[in-house]
């Protein structure tokens, strides 16, 4: 019985993951905005969206790779979390940090429906203290993301960029 529920944990945790119940995914959030926008901070809003899905990108990056490689050095805090521009250096750019996002939160389902994992065990990561599994950088990540991802919706609506769906209802 309790390999069904930890496989169920398992499922349940990569759909959290994948942000597709209780908000929007990523690609709804920055669908649709215009590339002379993503590096536009509209008055009263901290961040650009460029910033803001770099952002999303590098933290994902980083709590991934603190999952599965003991070796991995995390870059400086803060400053090694945001990109250093309020734009893009051109729309491939833009297009390559939205894949590279999808490419790591694949990865990070895929180790968390890993058979062979413990979600529950200790991260073999150096700096990684007994509260660090992978169930909690899992959860890290989708919170993270959750938060970061209303913020791209909200940023939307005041460059004016947002659709009219109720997907986007508040």
């Amino acid at each position: 019985m309790a390999k069904k529920t930890d496989r169920t944990l398992q499922k349940h945790v990569r759909a959290l993951l994948e942000s597709s119940e209780a908000h929007i995914g990523i690609d709804d959030a920055v669908a649709g905005i215009p590339p002379h926008l993503v590096g536009v901070r509209p008055k009263g809003a901290a961040h650009t969206a460029w910033q803001l899905l770099e952002h999303l990108r590098i933290c994902q990056r980083d709590i991934l790779e603190f999952s599965r490689n003991p070796k991995h050095v995390s870059p400086a805090w803060p400053d090694g979390y945001w990109p250093t521009t309020d734009g893009p250096p051109n729309d491939e750019a833009w297009q390559k940090s939205i894949a590279a996002f999808h490419a790591d939160l694949r990865a990070m389902q895929a180790l968390v429906t890993d058979r062979k994992r413990d979600l529950f065990a200790r991260v073999k990561h150096k700096g990684a203290k007994a509260k660090h599994t992978l169930l909690r950088e899992a959860l890290l990540i989708a919170d993270h993301n959750a938060y970061h991802i209303g913020q791209l919706v909200l940023l939307r609506r005041l460059l004016g960029a947002s659709p009219g769906s109720s997907s986007f209802a508040m």
